[in-house]
């Protein structure tokens, strides 16, 4: 039985009247909505400032170094020495936490149903009825000598089959990210030729992946992009703010080269319509089992466990659930896709 806590109070959010109506098309036309999609339509990427209060994200950031401290391992966030391998959790070499139940920790949830996060996305697609992905977290340490070298890896996170917007990505911001202070680096643009790029490029050799939802650039790509008069870009903003992205947008992520660690959460939402009954009832089982998915909120990819491997070994500090289970409130309830699934599925 889920142990999950559902209140009653409901957050109420309100999408202004935008010139156009309707679900952007997010094909570089003009537009005239007067705030963050604009750029996002242009640009295929944009930052919406503030999407949570500054005093909520200073929070939300103690509580994931909170988290991290919690293992036990021997990290403390006032000491650069104890920022090693050893003394953490298992984190990838691009920063991400995979493991842990801690796509559904509570604090990761709150950020979630934050209603400056939720709106930005409804104003997208012009839908308040949506599901959140149970996408995991980053962090990237400043500094960090142990680290295996993250290499840039540029890539779509959209198959090429399948042209024209489809997704949505996210992440909400809770530490400064400067030029130096690593994070997303993106490719400007690039939403808007990723159909040609594909009918053009469509016999140079694919970088394998283990889904046909990932599309990795090779030289030759890049050298496409860049002939075609694209460049990246790094993304600097504050803690609060959300960046949205087209999955069409070429993009990748860096370590931080300052002094200041890099903190973030990815959220993805979708409208539910977009999603099936077999997808909304393999996202109740993902959510059940407080497992995560990727980016895409119709849990395509579903995690198999949250036990962490290190050295070839189960990681001695795994487990099934997270430290803190997710209070969710009506909205947040329906993010699950939980109350969308009909009697009969």
């Amino acid at each position: 039985m889920s142990t999950t806590t559902t209140e009653t109070t409901t957050n109420t959010l309100t999408v202004s009247g935008t010139t156009p109506k309707g679900r952007m098309a997010l094909d570089g036309c003009p537009t005239n909505y007067g705030d963050f999609r604009d750029a996002l339509n242009r640009d295929g990427y944009a930052v919406v400032k503030g999407a949570i209060p500054l005093d909520r994200a200073s929070k939300y950031a103690d509580e994931f170094y909170s988290y991290l401290e919690g293992f036990d391992l021997g990290y403390r966030r006032n000491d650069p020495s104890t920022v090693k391998r050893a003394n953490l959790p298992v984190i990838n070499e691009k920063g991400m936490i995979l493991a842990y139940g801690v796509t559904h920790e509570k604090w990761v949830w709150d950020i979630r149903g934050e209603p400056g996060v939720i709106d930005a996305f409804a104003k997208v697609y012009d839908d308040e009825d949506l599901i959140v992905s149970f996408d995991v977290v980053n962090v990237q340490f400043s500094n960090r000598e142990d680290m295996p070298e993250n290499k840039p890896w540029p890539h779509q996170d959209q198959d090429p089959s399948k042209p024209g917007f489809r997704c949505l990505q996210g992440l909400v911001n809770l530490n400064p990210a400067g030029p130096n202070d690593g994070g997303l680096i993106v490719c400007p643009g690039g939403h808007i030729l990723s159909e040609q790029f594909h009918k053009e490029m469509a016999n140079e050799p694919r970088i394998p992946a283990w889904t046909p939802e990932w599309f990795g650039f090779t030289d030759n790509g890049m050298k496409w992009l860049k002939d075609h008069g694209l460049e990246w870009v790094k993304v600097c903003c504050e803690p609060g703010d959300l960046i949205v992205w087209d999955s069409r947008t070429p993009h990748y992520n860096l370590p931080p080269n300052g002094e200041q660690d890099r903190l973030a959460v990815y959220t993805c939402f979708m409208p539910v319509a977009q999603a099936s009954q077999e997808d909304l009832v393999r996202k109740k089982g993902a959510f059940e089992q407080r497992l995560g998915t990727t980016h895409w909120p119709n849990a395509v990819h579903v995690a198999g466990s949250n036990i962490a491997t290190r050295d070839g070994e189960p990681c001695p500090k795994s487990r099934d659930r997270p430290v803190q289970e997710p209070v969710l409130n009506e909205r947040t309830f329906k993010l699950t896709g939980i109350p969308y699934i009909k009697a009969e599925a």
